[in-house]
C-alpha cells in the first residue's frame, strides 16, 4: 500500500470503506459530469473528414440494407468496395444509433461519447483499487475528466473513445483480479472488445495489462479465470477475422492485417508522419495544465516503484509511450490511452501537495516548492490572457474564443495566487475552472477546429445531391479525398488531376465535375453546363451532343 498517500489525508479520515454508498455516489456524480461535457452541443457541427466521415458512411450502408445481414458482417464503403480498415464494433453501434434516432451528427457521435463518459467513473474505480484511499482516486478521475484530448476526441464519431472505455475497464478488471481471481474473466472480454474496435491495438494494450501483472502479481497469470476470459474474448474476434479471411482471402490479410495494421509501425500510412518526439510535444501542448504535474509525479512514482500504483503507471505509460513514439505513422489521437495513466500520476502528485495542508490545520503548513508551481501557473496565465487579448482586440475577434480564454486565464491566475498563499482551495479552483473552460469550449463552434481547414461540405453536398443522380461519381479538382463530403452528398467525390479531368471530359458518357471556377476555362465552353456554385466551387456537367 502507498503509505504516504493512504495515511496523510485528513479528508479520508472518518470515511471508512464500509460506507458503501460513497463510492457509487462518486461514480454517479462523475458519470453525470462527464455526460454533460461529452454530449452538450454534440450535433451542432458537421462531421469532420476521415474518421467521422468514414464511420458514418459505413454505418449508413449497414442501415440501408436491413435485410442483408451479411453487410453487417462484411461492411462495405459507399463505392461498394469492402471496408478493410478497422473491425466493425463501433460501426455497428453507430448503425444501431441511426436505427433508433435517425441519421444525424448527434446520433453519429453519441455511441463514442457515451463510452468515453463511462470511462470516467472507471478511472475512479482504478484509483480506488491502487490508492486504497478516496482523495487521490477522486483527484485522478477529475483530472481525467478535465483533460482536453479526452473530452474533445471522445465527442467525435471515432473509435478512440470506445478504446478508452474498454482499456480502462480491462485495467480495472486487472486490479480487481488481484483480490479475487474471478474478475480475471473481465480482462479477456475487455481485450476482445478492444480487438473488435481497433484490431491489433488490442495486442499492445493486452500486453501492457499482462506486463503489469507479471511485475506486480504474477500468481494471477496462472489463473484459469484469466485465460478463460481471454478465450471468451477471443472467440468473437476469431470468428470475425476467420469470416473475413474465408470470404476475401489474401486480399483481407494484405489490406487489413498488413497495410492498415502492421505497416503503421514500419511505414508512414497516408503520409501521417512525425519525429520521435511528436507525442511528447503533443502532450505538452494539449495536456495543459495537468502536464505541469507530470515530471514530479513520475519521479515520485519511480521512487515508489515497489508500490502497486507506481508499477501500474510506469508500465502503462512507459510501454505505450515508447511504442507509439517509435511507430512511423503518427496521429494525435494515438496518444489517448496514455491519459488515464497520466491522470493517476497527476492525482497522486496533487494529493501530495494538498494533503499536508489538510493533515493539521492548526499549524502553518506549506506547499512544497510553492514558488516554482506558482511561477509555472503564472506563465500559463499570462499566455492565456495574451490569447484572450488577441481574440478581443484583433480583427479576428471571436466572442466564443474570448470567453474560453478568459475562463482559462482567470482559473490559472487564481490558482497561482492560492498556491503562493498555501491555500488548499487551489485544487478545487483549478479543477472547477478547467471544467467550466471545457464546458465553454464544447458549447462553442470551435471544438471541431479541423472544419476550418477546408471549405464547408454541407452546402456543396446539398448542391451535388440536387443536381446529380444517385450513385453518380463526381470528379473534383480538390487535391484530397473528403469522406465527409461523400457522406453528406451520398456520392463518390473523387479527387483527380487536371489531365484526368480533361480525359474524363472527353471519354465519359455523362461526367460531372466539382471544380474551382477558374478551371472552367480549361474545358470546352460550348459543352459546359454549370449546374450550380457553392462556397467557391462549381458543379459542371458536359452537355449531351443533342443538347
Amino acid at each position: 500500500m502507498n503509505r504516504e498517500i493512504s495515511t496523510n489525508s485528513a479528508y479520508d479520515q472518518g470515511a471508512p470503506r464500509d460506507r458503501g454508498w460513497v463510492d457509487p455516489a462518486w461514480a454517479v456524480g462523475l458519470l453525470l459530469s462527464a455526460v454533460i461535457l461529452l454530449t452538450v452541443n454534440l450535433g451542432s457541427l458537421p462531421l469532420r473528414d476521415w474518421d467521422e466521415g468514414i464511420v458514418a458512411q459505413i454505418a449508413r450502408e449497414m442501415v440501408r440494407s436491413p435485410g442483408e445481414a451479411l453487410l453487417w458482417l462484411y461492411p462495405k464503403e459507399l463505392s461498394g468496395n469492402p471496408y478493410f480498415n478497422k473491425p466493425p464494433l463501433i460501426h455497428w453501434l453507430v448503425a444501431l444509433s441511426y436505427r433508433v434516432g435517425g441519421m444525424s451528427e448527434w446520433t453519429s457521435r453519441l455511441p463514442g461519447a457515451v463510452l468515453t463518459a463511462l470511462s470516467v467513473p472507471v478511472v475512479y474505480g482504478i484509483g480506488r483499487e491502487v490508492f486504497f484511499r478516496r482523495s487521490p482516486a477522486v483527484l485522478a478521475a477529475l483530472v481525467y475528466l478535465t483533460s482536453l484530448p479526452v473530452i474533445r476526441n471522445g465527442r467525435l464519431a471515432m473509435l478512440d473513445g470506445a478504446v478508452l472505455c474498454w482499456f480502462t475497464l480491462m485495467m480495472w478488471f486487472v486490479l480487481r483480479s488481484r483480490r479475487d481471481l474471478r474478475w480475471g474473466l473481465g480482462i479477456g472480454i475487455s481485450f476482445g472488445l478492444i480487438c473488435l474496435t481497433k484490431g491489433m491495438l488490442g495486442v499492445l494494450l493486452g500486453a501492457i495489462a499482462l506486463g503489469f501483472l507479471a511485475w506486480d502479481t504474477p500468481r494471477v497469470l496462472a489463473s484459469r479465470y484469466l485465460w478463460g476470459g481471454f478465450f471468451l474474448g477471443c472467440v468473437p474476434v476469431a470468428l470475425w477475422y476467420g469470416a473475413q479471411i474465408q470470404h476475401y482471402g489474401q486480399l483481407f490479410i494484405e489490406t487489413h492485417l498488413l497495410d492498415q495494421s502492421l505497416k503503421r509501425i514500419s511505414d508512414q500510412v497516408s503520409n501521417n508522419r512525425g519525429a520521435i518526439w511528436f507525442y511528447g510535444l503533443d502532450i505538452l501542448k494539449n495536456g495543459v495544465p495537468w502536464v505541469l504535474f507530470l515530471p514530479a509525479g513520475f519521479r515520485y512514482a519511480w521512487e515508489h516503484r515497489n508500490l502497486g500504483w507506481a508499477k501500474l503507471v510506469l508500465v502503462w505509460a512507459g510501454v505505450y509511450f515508447l511504442v507509439i513514439s517509435v511507430m512511423q505513422t503518427k496521429l494525435p489521437w494515438y496518444s489517448l490511452p496514455l491519459y488515464p495513466a497520466f491522470a493517476l500520476v497527476v492525482g497522486a502528485q496533487i494529493n501530495r501537495l494538498w494533503t499536508p495542508l489538510l493533515a493539521d490545520l492548526r499549524h502553518d503548513r506549506a506547499i512544497p516548492q510553492a514558488r516554482i508551481w506558482a511561477t509555472w501557473f503564472t506563465v500559463l496565465a499570462i499566455a492565456a490572457w495574451g490569447l484572450w487579448a488577441f481574440y478581443t482586440f484583433s480583427p479576428q475577434a471571436e466572442v466564443d474564443l474570448q470567453l474560453i480564454f478568459a475562463t482559462l486565464a482567470f482559473t490559472l491566475t487564481v490558482t497561482a495566487i492560492l498556491i503562493l498563499r498555501h491555500d488548499t482551495q487551489f485544487v478545487a479552483v483549478l479543477i472547477w475552472g478547467m471544467y467550466l473552460t471545457l464546458l465553454t469550449f464544447v458549447m462553442s463552434d470551435n471544438w471541431v477546429w479541423e472544419l476550418q481547414e477546408a471549405y464547408p461540405v454541407k452546402p456543396v453536398a446539398a448542391m451535388i445531391r440536387q443536381y446529380t443522380p444517385q450513385k453518380q461519381v463526381i470528379y473534383t479538382s480538390y487535391p484530397y479525398n473528403r469522406p465527409s463530403l461523400n457522406f453528406y452528398s451520398d456520392r463518390q467525390v473523387v479527387p483527380v488531376s487536371k489531365a484526368e479531368i480533361q480525359k474524363h471530359w472527353r471519354e465519359g458518357v455523362h461526367p460531372y465535375f466539382l471544380v474551382e471556377p477558374d478551371w472552367l476555362k480549361t474545358l470546352p465552353q460550348k459543352e459546359q453546363q454549370v449546374l450550380g456554385t457553392k462556397q467557391g466551387w462549381a458543379l459542371v456537367a458536359r452537355r449531351h451532343p443533342s443538347g
